[in-house]
């Protein structure tokens, strides 16, 4: 079920999402959607890389790249 969000946003925000909406060709409640998706997406990666990150370090993975080279 969807519900209704309403949120207070500074008008430089607001000037720029529009913006970005109409140059997406994109509504704005979808674009103002997808943001917050990436957003949480992005925050649960960096939720799970800090706990990971110590086995990962004791495995000799401290980078990025050292996990696409055992790739």
């Amino acid at each position: 079920m969807n519900r209704v969000l309403n949120i207070r946003l500074p008008e430089n925000l607001r000037v720029e999402l529009m913006a970005l909406s109409k140059e997406a060709h994109v509504p704005f409640s979808a674009l103002v959607r997808e943001s917050l998706r990436e957003f949480l997406a992005v925050r649960r990666f960096r939720s799970l890389r800090e706990k990971v990150f110590p086995f990962a370090q004791a495995q000799g993975f401290l980078t990025d790249e050292d996990v696409f080279k055992k790739l």
